[in-house]
């Protein structure tokens, strides 16, 4: 699916999600990430669904989001609320959804200057 936004300054954009890969910058990306506009880590997490802990949705933190979209992969997954808390404690919201709806959301809520970042995972790095 091709992603279109309209052209920004902004140094990340996402601008497609392929069965096993995001398109960020005009380039294939084939890891999960997360991503805000400004800012990108990769290799973000790879394994069972059950090991997305609140450690590892910690690493979030350090992107100052208000809002997280998180891409479960091609269907939507939810997390544990326990490992929400910390971030609900920041006052950080979070939203689960699929990874292409989560890259639509981005590109959208990024345009509008907000504060928001994508922990994306691929379908391929999900163990069940």
């Amino acid at each position: 699916m091709k992603l279109h936004l309209h052209q920004s300054d902004q140094p990340y954009q996402i601008n497609g999600v392929e069965a096993d890969a995001l398109i960020i910058n005009h380039q294939r990306m084939t890891q999960p990430m997360i991503i805000s506009e400004y800012a990108m880590q990769l290799d973000w997490f790879s394994g069972p669904w059950a090991a997305l802990d609140a450690e590892r949705l910690s690493a979030v933190v350090a992107f100052a989001p208000e809002v997280v979209l998180l891409g479960t992969g091609d269907k939507q997954r939810f997390v544990h609320p326990k490992h929400l808390q910390a971030l609900a404690e920041q006052q950080i919201a979070v939203e689960c959804m699929t990874t292409a709806a989560a890259c639509r959301t981005f590109n959208i809520l990024a345009a509008e200057g907000r504060k928001v970042v994508a922990a994306l995972l691929l379908e391929s790095h999900i163990q069940s």
